[in-house]
């Protein structure tokens, strides 16, 4: 069974950085599209960005783009998120996913989810 461990989260000021990592095991990392999504409090859970297979083809939610950065690294395993310019609006418990081939924004396409891991942006 195919594991995701996520790490990275934590308290940050408006303005401020994070960057999630998400290692990948019991699986051949590299026939995953890989994406992340969150859920604020009271909210459904959103689409972040996604990742193809080879990592050369990404997409982004509007709202994260210019400031969300998504890559990986295929020899280690791991999917990582660089999240810049932080907003209080951002607070939200973050998942990264894993799906076979074709990379997809849609969360029910994705069969295997890691644990999340809070977010919290201070104004």
């Amino acid at each position: 069974q195919v594991q995701l461990v996520e790490s990275g989260g934590g308290l940050v000021q408006a303005g401020g950085s994070l960057r999630f990592s998400c290692v990948v095991s019991r699986g051949t990392f590299s026939t995953y599209a890989m994406g992340w999504f969150r859920q604020a409090p009271g909210k459904e859970r959103e689409f972040v960005a996604c990742i193809s297979r080879s990592g050369g083809t990404t997409y982004y939610a509007d709202s994260m783009k210019g400031r969300f950065t998504i890559s990986r690294d295929n020899a280690k395993n791991t999917v990582y998120l660089q999240m810049d310019s932080l907003k209080p609006e951002d607070t939200a418990v973050y998942y990264c996913a894993a799906r076979l081939w074709s990379v997809s924004t849609t969360d029910a396409d994705y069969t295997h989810w890691g644990q999340g891991t809070q977010v919290t942006v201070s104004s």
